[in-house]
């Protein structure tokens, strides 16, 4: 009895001490701001000169924002420097991830990137820095790594400085986006011939250091909350999806509740996680392929690579324009490279394959984490047979004005069907990102979901 006591108790402070030493030294906090950005990414430039210094990030105001909240491209004027083809792709192979070779592969005559001078855009505001200095010194990793420690008090970027590939990923996830936000945006999946039928989808994202009537024990493990409307076609019209997302994941898994329009009806919906089907996706992709990568890393182990220098999709002000139509963007086999602008920056590179035991369509998955601003740039997924199956792409963008790193829209090519799914366009939509909205938590309820249905 007295040794299996002990051997629980050892067991025990094994994994609190596993927890502690996830935070970082003094010492080590004490390069945020000094040799690493305040956000942990390397502030020099790399020796070839190819990659700039960080000096702070674009300015609040490095560009005009009109009035309805769309940003002018600062970089306008630039010319690309290049453009990567089919037919000089060996010159670059090493600067390319293996789902962009994979996409030259399989579109050699329309898949190209233009690549145009680097520019570290990423800047967040000042509280923002301070509380990524105090998750440094403080988070640490729940046994297993399915959740946070100590993170409550500053809540955003909980690994500036990782050890391991799921810090570098609970930093996409807690990265910041800004606060409160409202959004109206659009999904395709576009069919082989690039005909597609727009989905609409209203989404509110709330966080409970903004809301001062959440209850402070549902704040104490809450990461975000988040609900989406669809607003047409008419078919889905009236749909609300509602996620509870938690920091501590093993002691409060995600929870989900759906309200079905035409049935009336809020109903729990489970499957609103791990490879769960994406809403209205016509099966391109799956709940955790939202925003790159969300929700509980529990079923994979995740290896941290290293860092890579990769032409990744970078400052994409153009295709974000209200200038531009959603026809312009989409079509056939993957979005008009045309308007896209790629840029050369340091990676962070995390490969996860699915325990033994679990269950997801993806046995392995690998992540290209830009280091600047912890946003997923590019993503590979492959099936059981070890097949390269879907390739993504984020088109990252700085949104100035607020000072938050954000994606103009995602792309999930499926190189063996030769579709796509894209999503977070607003080109056409009446008015941009709003931030800073009001958010109540009993809003975020599922008594709250019929209301939000009306159609």
């Amino acid at each position: 009895m007295n040794t299996t006591l002990k051997m629980l108790g050892a067991l025990s402070l094994s994994l609190l001490a596993g927890s502690v030493l996830a935070a970082v030294s003094a010492e080590e906090a004490a390069k945020l701001g000094t040799s690493l950005t305040p956000l942990g990414a390397q502030m020099e430039g790399n020796a070839a000169g190819t990659i700039p210094a960080w000096t702070g990030g674009l300015a609040a105001n490095a560009g005009q924002v009109d009035a309805r909240g769309f940003l002018s491209d600062p970089f306008a004027g630039e010319q690309p420097l290049f453009t990567i083809t089919a037919q000089n792709l060996a010159q670059y192979r090493d600067q390319l991830s293996a789902g962009q070779l994979a996409m030259f592969q399989r579109y050699p005559e329309s898949y190209r990137m233009a690549v145009y001078p680097t520019h570290r855009s990423t800047a967040v505001p000042d509280a923002i820095y301070a509380a990524a200095k105090t998750s440094a010194l403080n988070t640490g990793l729940m046994p297993g790594g399915n959740g946070l420690t100590n993170f409550t008090d500053s809540r955003y970027y909980a690994f500036p400085i990782p050890q391991n590939g799921l810090e570098v990923v609970w930093n996409h996830i807690t990265r910041y986006r800004g606060g409160n936000l409202r959004r109206s945006i659009v999904q395709a999946s576009p069919q082989t011939n690039g005909a597609y039928t727009l989905v609409h989808f209203e989404d509110e994202v709330a966080f409970p250091d903004n809301m001062p009537d959440v209850d402070p024990a549902k704040a104490e493990n809450a990461l975000l909350f988040f609900k989406q409307r669809v607003t047409a076609p008419s078919r889905l019209a009236g749909n609300v999806l509602l996620v509870h997302d938690s920091l501590d994941q093993v002691k409060e898994p995600r929870m989900a509740w759906l309200y079905n329009a035409g049935q009336r009806r809020v109903r729990r919906a489970p499957q609103v996680a791990y490879d769960g089907p994406g809403t209205a996706a016509d099966g391109l992709r799956t709940s955790d392929n939202f925003d790159m990568f969300n929700g509980a890393p529990d079923r994979y182990d995740w290896k941290l690579v290293g860092k890579r220098e990769l032409f990744i999709p970078y400052n994409n002000y153009r295709v974000a324009s209200p200038q531009v139509k959603y026809a312009d963007i989409l079509k056939a086999g993957h979005v008009n490279q045309d308007l896209l602008r790629y840029e050369l920056h340091r990676v962070w590179e995390v490969e996860a394959t699915l325990k033994s035991g679990e269950r997801n369509i993806y046995a392995k998955r690998r992540f290209y984490v830009d280091e600047d601003s912890w946003q997923i740039a590019l993503s590979e997924h492959y099936d059981g047979r070890g097949q390269l199956w879907r390739v993504g792409e984020a088109m990252l963008m700085q949104q100035y004005a607020q000072k938050v790193p954000v994606y103009a829209f995602e792309a999930l090519y499926d190189i063996i069907a030769g579709r796509y799914l894209a999503i977070g366009m607003a080109n056409e939509e009446k008015r941009s990102i709003e931030y800073g909205t009001q958010a109540s938590a009993k809003d975020f309820t599922p008594a709250a979901l019929r209301n939000a249905g009306v159609r």
